[in-house]
């Protein structure tokens, strides 16, 4: 039979998805969603100025995107203060994680990040052969000493650390994370993975380094800019590094309509503003909601929040099925210890209440 001939390391590794996504869940069960609050979207939605800019540019999307993305990288750069040498764009942050990998990860190549942390960039790692070396959280944090430590004895490319963190919504205030950058291992690059910084407390991010070698940091309209669906995302960083993608990325992979939506968002920051007020409702009534259901809601940075069911994982997991049979769309964490916990998005008071019905109904049929 005449097939195809994969590389040992494609045949090495397992069919693997590091999300499923809604979708697929809903057509595996044949029913829809009433609430979906699993997969850390803006259930407050984009500026109406990005939907019109959208709207505008329907119109010319049979020809391709500027392959530069000059305007959006130019708006980028006078938003943080920084040249747009500086600025990379990208599919979202995950296309940007795939090309950083491809660049800096060879085969055999040591990779540091945190047991249980953002799964898709393990999933890139290990399509290019990279090896993966996990740290545990502390206290539901990352933990910073460790990581370094790490990766100083591992000699690591790439350390990866994401900071407010993504499942436990946790976070490191700037000055933990400065001295983080200022201890990187000579030889090693930090993924600084910012992309729930708009909904974290004044104080998380450092100041911007566009000029350090060792560190990228990378950003997102996905959350509470709330373009998910459009799938753009930038990388801030120092030029020479930024320059080197130039050889590996797909220079037409950001469409018009993309751009448009993106530059609008950024520049209607009063929109932003009337996010970060509705998150702030959303996520103390979950925290309420929680309580009322005799469950612990953790300290939250995101634009979501991880409620700690106070029992196994096993249990936790038959809550999230349980819920989804009530067509509330809600996720876990993966790894021990954290898998006690459910993660929810935050939502319209709507979606809140649906959430609230069904998880008293879950708790009682999860036992």
């Amino acid at each position: 039979m005449n097939t195809p001939r994969y590389t040992d390391l494609v045949q090495s590794l397992p069919a693997t998805v590091p999300f499923v996504g809604p979708e697929a869940l809903m057509r595996a069960s044949g029913r829809n969603f009433a609430a979906r609050l699993g997969a850390n979207e803006s259930g407050f939605g984009p500026s109406p100025k990005a939907i019109a800019a959208m709207q505008q540019a329907a119109a010319d999307v049979w020809m391709y995107g500027d392959s530069e993305s000059h305007d959006l990288r130019a708006a980028l750069a006078l938003h943080h203060g920084v040249a747009p040498e500086n600025i990379l764009v990208g599919e979202g942050i995950d296309g940007i994680l795939c090309n950083l990998v491809r660049l800096l990860v060879a085969p055999g190549d040591t990779v540091v990040t945190s047991d249980g942390a953002y799964p898709t960039f393990n999933y890139h790692v290990a399509g290019f052969g990279g090896a993966l070396h996990k740290v545990p959280y502390r206290d539901d944090h990352e933990d910073p000493a460790a990581l370094l430590i790490r990766a100083e004895e591992v000699d690591a490319k790439l350390l990866y650390f994401c900071n407010p963190d993504n499942p436990m919504g946790s976070w490191h205030p700037a000055r933990i994370v400065q001295r983080m950058i200022d201890a990187v291992p000579e030889g090693t690059l930090l993924v600084l993975d910012e992309a729930y910084i708009d909904a974290a407390p004044e104080g998380t991010a450092p100041a911007l380094d566009p000029d350090a070698p060792h560190v990228i940091r990378l950003r997102t309209f996905s959350k509470l800019y709330g373009l998910a669906g459009l799938r753009v995302g930038y990388a801030i960083g120092s030029a020479p590094l930024i320059a080197v993608f130039d050889r590996i990325r797909n220079h037409f992979g950001i469409g018009r309509l993309v751009q448009a939506a993106a530059l609008a968002a950024l520049q209607d920051q009063p929109w932003l503003g009337h996010v970060r007020h509705e998150l702030r409702l959303a996520k103390d009534r979950l925290r309420n909601i929680a309580t009322d259901h005799g469950l612990h809601a953790l300290p939250s940075a995101t634009n979501f929040v991880t409620i700690d069911c106070g029992r196994e994982g096993v249990f936790a997991r038959a809550l999230v099925a349980e819920m989804a049979k009530q067509d509330v769309f809600i996720r876990m964490p993966f790894v021990a210890p954290h898998d006690r916990c459910i993660r929810v998005s935050a939502g319209l008071p709507e979606q809140l209440d649906q959430f609230d019905a069904a998880l008293g109904v879950a708790l009682l049929r999860s036992g």
